[in-house]
């Protein structure tokens, strides 16, 4: 028996509850991980108050690193001892010790630490599709990503600097603006108190942005559009302040003839290869030192309401994690 977070109804963080589960017999390709830390994801607010509903009873949390502490009888790649990461559902990464198919899990070099690991899978996993897939941002790219002193937004700031581009970030405060300097971004935009579009009118002289990155959705959108070039990407990864309300298509067309894609990491390292790729591109960055993954926050597991509140308050800066053993 171990213990767990989950949640019995959705709602807000005040439903989620410090279990005693049992874990099932392994699968033939499944391994167990016994977590020594855990992260925490927007995405698994969205599961606790049902936007992406679950069955219930739930596990929460899709990214987590720890030991291997035993293996399916069809596993072959992974050992006893192994340290590994993942960003993966099914959702439960928030326990002690979880089942977990074998395919989902990276290796994590001896250069990274358990709790880089934890913090950047998921973030950084999403950063490199969004960077290095969907739009392969480059020199002559001047970018704007919202949230840009989020978990997400520091490392797609630094990582796009690394790769020549001009970076244009929105963040919710002072503090959040320097954070995001600090971090490679070239021009912070305090949304609270300037009006992003006329400050990207103004820093690209009426040129515009070939692509916006917005994990924002419902405050952001429809803005995000008129910052566009003609054949820009609006690329919507998240909706922290709510869903995009129905839009009329047609104005992609008016607008430009812009794209608009809403992807997740899951499709995309949808297979062991395309993961290990990604990973091994995300870790070599890291290695190298061009980003640098920031823990701001560290909660025991148990307190995972009290992490919640302090995410969707919009209180949060960089990574946070959640430790098991405190």
């Amino acid at each position: 028996m171990v213990k767990a977070i989950r949640f019995h109804k959705v709602g807000g963080p005040e439903v989620l509850s410090w279990d005693d589960i049992d874990l099932p017999p392994l699968g033939e390709e499944d391994i167990r991980v016994r977590h020594t830390v855990i992260g925490l994801n927007f995405i698994d607010t969205y599961h606790r108050s049902g936007l992406y509903p679950l069955p219930l009873p739930s596990g929460i949390g899709m990214e987590g690193a720890g030991i291997v502490t035993d293996v399916g009888p069809g596993v072959t790649c992974l050992n006893h001892g192994d340290r590994v990461a993942y960003a993966s559902p099914p959702p439960g990464s928030y326990a002690e010790e979880r089942n977990i198919n074998a395919n989902a899990v990276v290796k994590i070099p001896d250069s990274v630490s358990d709790k880089v690991a934890a913090a950047l899978m998921l973030k950084g996993l999403t950063a490199q599709y969004l960077i290095r897939q969907i739009h392969k941002v480059g020199p002559s790219d001047t970018i704007l990503i919202h949230a840009a002193a989020g978990g997400v937004g520091l490392i797609v700031c630094q990582w796009a600097k690394k790769l020549g581009a001009t970076v244009i970030g929105t963040v919710g405060s002072d503090e959040k603006a320097a954070l995001a300097s600090d971090n490679g971004c070239d021009y912070p935009i305090v949304y609270t108190r300037e009006n992003f579009v006329d400050r990207v009118l103004e820093i690209t002289s009426g040129n515009k942005l070939p692509v916006v990155y917005d994990s924002v959705g419902k405050d952001t959108f429809e803005q995000s559009l008129e910052c566009l070039q003609p054949l820009g990407k609006m690329i919507s990864f998240g909706q922290s302040s709510g869903s995009i309300p129905p839009v009329d298509l047609g104005v992609f067309a008016q607008k430009g003839s812009l794209s608009f894609t809403r992807p997740t990491l899951f499709h995309y390292a949808s297979d062991k290869e395309r993961l290990d790729a990604m990973a091994q591109d995300l870790f070599d960055v890291v290695d190298s030192g061009d980003v640098q993954i920031r823990i701001d926050q560290e909660f025991p597991l148990k307190e995972a309401r009290a992490a919640h509140e302090l995410l969707e308050a919009r209180n949060t800066t960089a990574s946070t994690i959640l430790l098991p053993s405190i």
